[in-house]
Parts: structure tokens; sequence; C-alpha cells
């Protein structure tokens, strides 16, 4: 199950009180306080672990709460803290505030972590409120409360590759033979309902995440076909490879199509639109696949890259090529 979107309520645990407590031994008049502090209690924190691909793991555990700390004792033992809460979630992971809607932090790195609720703080024994004028102390202090916060998780793919396109323009199926990922795969559109992830090695030197991006249409960026769910994960991919169907289910022109996702991935995010792009005709083995790619070619002024997920032939091309856009963003990136 894939899950891109949660709310979670997340409770510190409370400190623990301080202890009242004199010291009594035989042969010891006048023992004096003794009351131990109270332990800290635990904190709600939020980490990323890169073994997980969605929020599907805390579905169903809304509320998160911390232990709280132990109170202190008498002989000056400090009570024990609290555990800490631990919300594992996969990287990519954007943590805003429900009550205000501001983004607390985006999370990105494996290991990297955000304190979502601070502990509350042990409160002091007796012994600590002993003066030259007061030796008998009945004062101590009481744990504070822990903090208690309600956020919302939104997940955004992190991938190397996003293969955007129109519905039913063959990208589950290249997801499929370029990587071991087995996304459902059907002859109608809108069979991705969500995104796909897979691992692409090209021997011991290179290897990029592809992400199959559910097909978009047109108005995608003001939500219509649920165009925010999908769009949201083009953000933090590096490089598009556009796919482009030739024959289209719909009878729509292709050429037509191309533009029309390019506008709305535009008016989404305006950012988006000077990303790297390699355009790819899929399906080549039907008729029309290379008048398509000429026309295109024509139209736009580029190269376009025929390609067929079914018989194999130009797979090994559109991985050269992507390898290949990469090395150029990274001499550039090392120059900036």
């Amino acid at each position: 199950m894939f899950v891109d979107r949660v709310e979670i309520v997340c409770q510190a645990g409370d400190g623990g009180n301080g202890c009242m407590s004199f010291r009594r031994e035989a042969h010891v008049p006048r023992g004096g306080p003794d009351g131990g502090d109270g332990g800290d209690g635990g904190s709600v924190i939020i980490r990323v672990d890169r073994n997980l691909g969605s929020l599907a793991n805390i579905v169903g555990h809304r509320h998160w709460k911390a232990e709280r700390g132990k109170h202190g004792e008498g002989k000056l033992k400090t009570g024990r803290c609290g555990e800490d809460a631990i919300v594992l979630v996969p990287p990519g992971t954007v943590v805003k505030d429900s009550e205000h809607g501001f983004v607390l932090k985006e999370l990105l790195e494996d290991g990297e972590s955000l304190l979502i609720a601070q502990c509350g703080k042990g409160g002091r024994g007796n012994k600590h409120f002993a003066t030259s004028t007061d030796r008998a102390p009945r004062q101590f202090e009481e744990g504070t409360d822990g903090e208690t916060r309600e956020v919302h998780l939104e997940l955004k793919v992190i991938a190397d590759v996003g293969l955007i396109g129109k519905p039913n323009a063959g990208k589950s199926t290249l997801l499929s033979r370029m990587s071991r990922a087995n996304p459902e795969i059907a002859d109608y559109p809108f069979t991705t309902k969500y995104p796909n992830l897979g691992m692409v090695r090209v021997g011991y030197d290179h290897q990029f995440v592809i992400a199959d991006i559910p097909g978009l249409i047109e108005g995608a960026h003001a939500g219509i076909g649920l165009g925010h769910e999908f769009l949201k994960h083009v953000q933090r991919t590096r490089l598009f490879v556009h796919l482009i169907e030739p024959a289209p289910m719909d009878q729509t022109d292709p050429i037509e199509n191309y533009h029309q996702i390019r506008k709305e991935i535009s008016l989404y995010d305006e950012t988006l639109a000077d990303r790297p792009e390699i355009i790819v005709v899929s399906k080549c083995e039907l008729p029309d696949a290379a008048a398509c790619a000429e026309l295109l070619s024509e139209d736009l002024g580029k190269d376009v890259l025929q390609i067929s997920a079914v018989t194999g032939e130009g797979l090994a091309e559109l991985v050269k090529l992507i390898i290949q856009e990469f090395q150029v963003m990274d001499r550039v990136g090392e120059f900036q």
C-alpha cells in the first residue's frame, strides 16, 4: 500500500516529580534532606529510514506518545528518563505544523531527524532547597508537562529520473523492463494510481532511481484528475523522461499531448520547466511511431528517441543518454 499523506498527534512525556525525603539511619542524627530529582520525559522524534518507500507503516497509528519520566526517590535517587517515541518516515517527507500550516522541515537524508515534541523536564528534589537557615526543607518541584503537537506528513518521492506523460504512454512497462519493479500494468488508462520506484544498475559504476509518475491530464495543475497528488512527486526528480504515445487510444494528437503535459508541469511549478528532459516516443513497434518521432523532432528542434519496452529496442540507448545527462549535470554543479 502506498500512502503519501498522514496526520499524527505527537505527545512528549511529562517530567517526573522531585522527591521530598529525609535521611533516616541509625546513629545518624539530623540526616538532612535526600530527595532525588525526577527524570526527564521522552521526546517525540521523526527520523528518516531509507528502507521505507511510503508512509504506510504509520497508517492507523495516529497518536504517538513518549514515556513519562519516573519520579525521584529517597537516598538522592534520580528517576529514570522516559523513552523517546521514534516515528520512522521515508526520505522526501515534508513535516508541516497542522495548526498553522507552515513547513517545519523537509527530511531528505537517511538518518536525518527532527525533534517534533520536546520532553518535560524532571522536577528537583528537596535536597536542592536546603540552605544554612532551612536545613530540613519540605519543598520539591513537580515535573513539567511534555509538548503536544499535531503535524501533517507529506511524502514527495525522491528519484533521479521521473517518467512523465499521458495515461497509457507505457511508463509502467518501461519501469518494469529497466528495473526489478513490478508495477500494475493493464491496457487501459490510469492503471498507475501512485508512483512506483525502481533501481537501475549499469555495471559497477552507475545506478539511479527511476520513478513512474501516474499519467497527467489537462488541468492537472489545478487538481483535475488528482493532478496535485501526482505532480508533487515530480518536484524532486533530477531528470524527466517524457514518453509520448504515437497512436493514443483517445485519438488525440501526440504533439499536442506533449505540449499539454509540459504546460501542466510549468503551471504547477515554473522551475520545473527548466528541468533537463529526454523526449521519447514509446511503442516504436507501432506503424505510426517513426512518423510521430520525426514530426515531434521538427516541431521541437530536438532529438527524439524511439523505444519499445515490449521488444527492448532503444532501451540501452535510453540508459546511456540518462547517464550522460547526469554526468553533464554533475560537471555543471561542480563549477557553480
